[in-house]
């Protein structure tokens, strides 16, 4: 046994020579077919995109491998030092290739029948990340090497380092040092600790099992040996040691690419995709800046899901469970079309599924107002008079009629327009539609910005085709917008990595409507809040506008409205399509959440009024029949007219600053 000894040391060294002398032939065998590394000076990493706000918070983050290259003078000193400690001492002396290094593990590697010591300088890991796969084969070990050996001839030592240091993997999707200082200490290079740089530089080894997000006790251990190579190596001193050492390692207090708003920015994402591809997004590292108000935004989340808690709760009592019921709410600039606030459910990890753009429910009578504004366009009033009463038309099914009903199975015969929007009653719309006609409703929807399928029949005067919540508050926001739609818009600007301006699609912009039709159509809505269903909305005490919106059994309930700066709606209602429960109207179950984003969205602001175009009046009239009362007798309502449409007799009254606070 003795003897056996003995002699392996000295067959080593003889295979050893064996191997030198044959390594030479092969390794200029090898060398013919390497990747050609002059293909790093051009190479562009991976790099992250990230998602911004409006007032420039983070709201998430896309990449395929999340990395954010920086220059070697902005890394700390610490982390290099204790990265060339653990991985490669003699890193600015060698040439590429450890040559001791390799023959202490080809002696290790034969003792054990295998390769498994790689004995790799940083140059050799790199050209392994880089260029080739991570198979454990002396072939690779060899190009390995060929490569290290070009590499070094080609680039000097700190762009070695530098581009080491910002492609090396450390664990949890992070590529590089900058990313791995917010991924696990939530901190930028400049605030990292000699503790922190230490375990840092001695994750390369293995990210897995050293990281301080997986395994505590391992990460400490392994933090500790870089320190006692550090101080080994006299770069830091045996006191900064022992302390840093004891330092307890505190992580990031959020997980690693958490996103905000996360409706929003998946909305976003779809968005960019039609214009730049998955592959930017993931890889180019470009800044999206977004239209969104965080501050609303929060709110708007606040509100949904109180909103849709105290709605489950009422329903289902103690068998209450979240996402039983669900909802979306969105808020747009009226100005602008700017999305300023996306809640698409009840909780985005749960069901990423988007209820503000992706889900097509019926609006029930919350498509109305697009029915008198064509109506108001093409020249009626606020006081025509509509004949509400039993009706009955063909259903398309022989033998078959279509007899509509009121919501209140009752009948209040001639009443005025004004009345007739403000109550939600059925058949004067459906009277409406038949007058205008089905197709000339479709056409003028989908100017308002509805872009989903309408039937071209009587019944959507009863919002019975599908259409997404996004759709419905931008075709509002064109009545307190003076007539003007604009496209919703998520995104103001993209960067690409060199933060220049990336080309955009042009936002959409038309005329829909005149003004002073746009601010009848406004005045109608105000009816709604003052008069109508929309009653508790009053209690906001300040001009707002909108209509409430119920579909049959209660399945979907609505309420889109506005003030002269915000559009907001909200839509609730159960994914599977089944009703609510009994009397869950629009102005039960989705009124509620919209007021309550308001009250917090427009806290501390002062009252804002609508204001009329030149080219229209306001008067009092009874809202019943549309007659005019005298204005100062402090009876009827204040109602918009274009000049000239107003009642015979009617006298022009003061537009008081708040219609809401105005009484009836």
């Amino acid at each position: 046994m003795a003897k056996r000894r003995r002699i392996l040391p000295l067959v080593l060294v003889v295979l050893f020579a064996a191997m030198a002398g044959g390594g030479a032939g092969a390794f200029v065998a090898l060398s013919h077919d390497l990747p050609q590394i002059q293909n790093l000076e051009g190479w562009r990493p991976p790099v992250v995109t990230r998602v911004y706000a409006g007032d420039g918070t983070v709201l998430g983050e896309w990449f395929a491998e999340r990395r954010e290259p920086v220059p070697l003078k902005d890394i700390p000193a610490p982390l290099v030092q204790g990265l060339l400690a653990t991985e490669d001492r003699a890193f600015f002396s060698h040439v590429g290739v450890d040559v001791r290094g390799v023959a202490r593990a080809v002696y290790h590697n034969l003792v054990s029948g295998g390769l498994k010591e790689g004995a790799s300088t940083i140059t050799q890991q790199l050209a392994k990340n880089l260029f080739l796969t991570p198979e454990k084969t002396l072939k690779r070990k060899l190009r390995e090497a060929a490569l290290s050996l070009q590499l070094e001839r080609r680039y000097t030592k700190e762009e070695i380092l530098e581009i080491y240091l910002n492609t090396v993997y450390f664990g949890s999707g992070a590529y590089g040092v900058r990313v791995a200082a917010d991924v696990f200490f939530g901190k930028t290079l400049d605030q990292l600790s000699i503790s922190e740089c230490a375990l840092i530089a001695g994750m390369p080894k293995a990210p897995s099992r050293f990281s301080p997000l997986v395994n505590m006790d391992a990460a400490r251990i392994r933090r500790n040996l870089v320190l006692w190579q550090m101080a080994d190596m006299g770069v830091i001193s045996q006191a900064v040691y022992q302390a840093a050492a004891k330092e307890p390692i505190v992580t990031a207090p959020k997980e690693p690419g958490q996103t905000l708003a996360p409706y929003f920015v998946a909305h976003v994402r779809g968005v960019l995709e039609e214009n730049f591809g998955d592959h930017s997004l993931n890889e180019e590292g470009l800044s999206v800046r977004t239209t969104l108000d965080l501050g609303l935004q929060q709110k708007a989340e606040a509100a949904l899901v109180t909103g849709l808690e105290a709605l489950g709760k009422r329903l289902d009592g103690k068998k209450y469970e979240p996402g039983k019921v669900e909802g979306a709410l969105v808020c747009l600039d009226v100005k602008t079309g700017d999305i300023l606030a996306m809640a698409g459910g009840h909780d985005y990890t749960a069901t990423p599924f988007n209820r503000a753009t992706q889900a097509r429910r019926q609006p029930g009578s919350s498509f109305k107002p697009l029915v008198y504004a064509l109506a108001v366009e093409k020249g009626a009033t606020q006081s025509d008079l509509i004949l509400d009463a039993p009706v009955s038309y063909p259903s398309g099914k022989p033998g078959k009629l279509w007899t509509p009903q009121n919501y209140t199975r009752d009948f209040e015969g001639e009443i005025s327009i004004r009345r007739a929007l403000s109550q939600s009653r059925n058949i004067p719309t459906i009277k409406l539609v038949r007058k205008l006609s089905p197709e000339r409703i479709v056409e003028f929807a989908h100017r308002m910005g509805i872009g989903s399928t309408l039937g071209p029949n009587l019944s959507l005067a009863l919002g019975t085709s599908e259409v997404t919540l996004l759709e419905m508050v931008s075709a509002y926001a064109a009545f307190p917008g003076n007539g003007v739609w604009h496209e919703p818009r998520a995104v103001r600007e993209v960067l690409d990595r060199n933060s220049r301006p990336l080309a955009l699609p042009r936002q959409e912009r038309r005329a829909v409507m005149s003004e002073s039709a746009a601010a009848v159509m406004v005045n109608l809505l105000e009816a709604v809040v003052l008069e109508g269903t929309g009653k508790s909305a009053a209690s906001l005490g300040r001009p707002v506008a909108g209509k409430t919106g119920t579909t049959n059994d209660c399945k979907d309930a609505w309420f889109v409205g506005f003030t002269p700066s915000l559009a907001v709606g909200v839509w609730v209602g159960r994914d599977d399509g089944t009703p609510l429960g009994a009397k869950e109207t629009g102005g039960r179950a989705a009124l509620p959440v919209w007021k309550d984003f308001m009250e917090k969205a427009l806290e501390g602001a002062p009252p804002e009024p609508f204001t009329l175009p030149p080219d229209t009046v306001a008067v009092r009239v009874d809202p019943r029949y549309g007659t005019p009362v005298a204005a100062d007798s402090g009876r009827g309502v204040l109602a918009v007219y274009r000049k000239g449409t107003e009642p015979a007799g009617a006298r022009p009254a003061v537009m008081e600053a708040s219609a809401a606070a105005g009484g009836q």
